[in-house]
């Protein structure tokens, strides 16, 4: 424990007010040992089953993690102190944020109808001419949508369906890598995360079983755009991991995000349409429409509507109707949907492009759909600082990653064509001659990963990996 602080304290709540305390003032940091259990208890003056409590309270809140013999620490990414991306420095291209291209979002102008005077929005909570466009969106690719529903944007929506699904100390399978805001969601809420290595073309279905074997009571997934390893369903890997489901004992509720719907730049082939008892897929337009627009639409079973719905009466209540008046012309005026047809081939041209010019230079990385791409690496702090001082940030991947290699995650949707060639031979260029002074081949070798942001050993279905003792910005 940092000597800085001291935790104090006479009863379990006292000790683990104290501790979040610290963690939220930063003076324990993430990673940082608590005092064993009867050594706290001896200089505290109390009990060690107070201070057991105390524990076990911080850990069902997601602020603290156990490593067996290796003690009690803070969570990587504290439910009080959500880890927030490094600034970007003055003077460089920023492709680490995973934002649209600003050229391609329409003008949010207000909506000329306000909602006036105090109507029923309870009675009310969607407007019927979105609901219908919005059903309309899910129908146009497959997707049932006979029970449909609004929430305020992917993240709302995801927590409020496993808020009600699960219990505290519940396990939900994730992606690994994956959304970095989805895994730290998880251990907020209490559960606990299992992770699924992914592929080119999405989650693994070796993974996935091994995951629902562990006791995965929920998946979360993305059938494209799959943020940051940029992987998407075939049609074959959709009926493998179906195959997968319908051997799982138990209950499982399938979510899937769909969060760059409309500018992946792939067709979708969904789970959602196999037939599956509970299930859920969450879309937004925030990718496409624009970044303030935190409105989303979710289409599922009936008993997933009616658990969402019930518990966001007694929360939210509803989605602003100024909000859903906007973005229903935003989906029926030409010039945006003019816009949003631009934005897909362009993502589309400029992740190919980036992907051929990295690959003419020996250089594997993976971006099958979506605004990302995902390069493995061996050490991300150097390939980050490495960049920053040639004028290009990218974001380190120890965010994204739960147990999986070491990589880092570019944003090609604001990355010109012509600009892809420069960045791979920077990259090349750099790394390459490094490699060739530390006598090694020309090129990257194999990744491995920086120590386990979880509590989980490493992701479901993939060989163990040596930890690599490094850091990243």
């Amino acid at each position: 424990m940092a000597t800085q602080y001291e935790i104090t304290g006479a009863s379990a709540k006292g000790i683990a007010a104290s501790v979040e305390q610290g963690v939220v003032e930063g003076a324990l940091a993430p990673g940082t040992a608590l005092p064993p259990v009867r050594r706290l208890a001896e200089r505290l003056g109390i009990s060690p089953g107070t201070v057991a409590t105390a524990y076990k309270e911080l850990r069902r809140r997601g602020i603290v993690v156990t490593h067996g013999r290796g003690g009690t620490v803070v969570a990587p990414t504290p439910a009080v102190a959500s880890r927030r991306p490094p600034p970007v420095p003055e003077g460089v291209r920023d492709l680490a944020g995973g934002h649209p291209d600003p050229a391609f979002l329409p003008a949010l102008l207000p909506t000329a109808r306000l909602s006036p005077g105090v109507r029923s929005h309870r009675a009310q909570p969607r407007l019927a001419g979105l609901e219908e466009l919005a059903r309309a969106w899910y129908e146009r690719d497959g997707v049932p949508a006979e029970h449909l529903t609004f929430a305020h944007g992917a993240l709302d929506c995801v927590a409020r369906l496993l808020s009600v699904e699960l219990r505290p100390g519940d396990a939900v399978a994730m992606e690994d890598p994956g959304y970095h805001h989805l895994l730290d969601l998880i251990p907020a809420l209490g559960l606990r995360t299992v992770p699924v290595a992914v592929d080119d073309e999405g989650i693994r279905p070796d993974a996935l079983r091994a995951a629902l074997r562990s006791g995965a009571r929920a998946l979360i997934c993305s059938p494209r755009g799959q943020n940051p390893y940029g992987g998407w369903f075939s049609a074959g890997r959709r009926d493998a991991l179906l195959g997968v489901l319908g051997e799982a004992a138990g209950e499982v509720l399938v979510i899937e995000d769909d969060h760059a719907a409309d500018v992946a730049g792939v067709p979708l082939y969904s789970l959602t349409a196999g037939g599956l008892e509970r299930w859920a897929q969450v879309r937004t337009v925030s990718k496409h429409l624009g970044t303030d627009l935190r409105w989303g639409a979710l289409a599922c079973d009936r008993t997933t509507l009616a658990r969402h719905d019930g518990r966001m009466v007694l929360t939210s209540g509803w989605v602003s109707h100024v909000l859903q008046e906007t973005v229903a012309r935003l989906m029926t005026d030409p010039e945006t949907q003019g816009l949003v047809a631009a934005a897909r081939s362009a993502y589309a041209r400029r992740r190919e492009a980036l992907l051929a010019e990295l690959s003419a230079r020996g250089v594997a990385a993976h971006g099958a759909s979506g605004m990302n791409v995902w390069v493995p690496v061996r050490d991300e702090a150097a390939v980050v600082n490495g960049l920053r001082t040639r004028g290009w940030w990218v974001a380190a991947g120890a965010r994204f990653r739960l147990g999986a290699g070491a990589g880092v995650r570019i944003t090609t949707a604001g990355l010109g064509v012509g600009d892809a060639g420069g960045l791979a031979g920077i990259w090349r260029g750099c790394w390459g001659r490094r490699r060739r002074r530390m006598g090694g081949r020309r090129g990257f070798s194999p990744p491995r990963p920086f120590p386990n942001r979880g509590a989980a050993p490493g992701p479901v279905g993939a060989a163990p990996q040596t930890p690599f003792r490094g850091s990243a910005p």
